[in-house]
């Protein structure tokens, strides 16, 4: 189908890839205790809108940009690590728990938020980029004369699998949350151990090399 096979292991292997914890699960996971379903459905799209980007990019050749020029590898990996650690230290500094208690405008401020924070905390993730133009290809018929169409076919399965994983993963850590009834004290903690794991994804980001 337009020029695809495999499609039923590219969507197992698609899957197992996504539910792998990584930068984009750690920022639903805490957006989601933190400010409920809602929030957690948002950072999924915002990621999910991420994952465009880099589809479209690879399949146009923009992504082998990235894997052939270390100078561009470098800007956007910098500036994503620079954005991880901005994000951990956010959660080291914030004092209080879970937000439970805000204001009614101030959660509607922020969850508008969450979205481009998820898709940044994609976008500027270079590995990414390099994944998409690793991964897809060995899907597509080498002599398929449709090899961008059947690109955005599998980029398209692969990013619907993974938005409804990820909306699972809002939906069971806010259930978890109103489940513990997280105290103040709960909160601060989750806070302090997400941040440190986005600074550290920061930190290594920021020392990978283009192989």
């Amino acid at each position: 189908m337009f020029g695809t096979h495999d499609v039923g292991l590219f969507i197992a292997a698609g899957l197992l890839l996504n539910i792998t914890p990584g930068a984009d699960f750690l920022f639903i996971l805490g957006r989601s205790a933190a400010g409920g379903f809602g929030a957690g459905v948002r950072a999924a799209l915002g990621v999910g809108a991420g994952c465009c980007v880099h589809m479209m990019a690879a399949a146009l050749g923009l992504s082998a940009l990235l894997a052939t020029s270390a100078a561009a590898f470098g800007a956007v990996k910098w500036a994503g690590a620079a954005y991880l650690v901005y994000l951990g230290v956010a959660l080291l500094r914030k004092r209080g728990g879970f937000a439970t208690h805000m204001s009614e405008r101030r959660e509607v401020t922020s969850t508008r938020r969450v979205f481009w924070q998820g898709f940044l905390t994609n976008v500027l993730n270079p590995k990414v980029a390099l994944f998409f133009l690793a991964f897809v290809p060995q899907f597509i018929d080498t002599g398929s004369t449709t090899k961008i169409q059947a690109f955005l076919l599998l980029g398209v399965i692969f990013n619907i699998n993974g938005t409804a994983w990820n909306v699972f993963v809002a939906w069971s850590a806010s259930a978890l949350t109103r489940r513990l009834d997280a105290t103040a004290r709960i909160g601060l903690w989750v806070n302090r151990c997400l941040g440190g794991l986005f600074v550290a994804l920061g930190v290594k980001l920021a020392f990978s090399r283009l192989d």
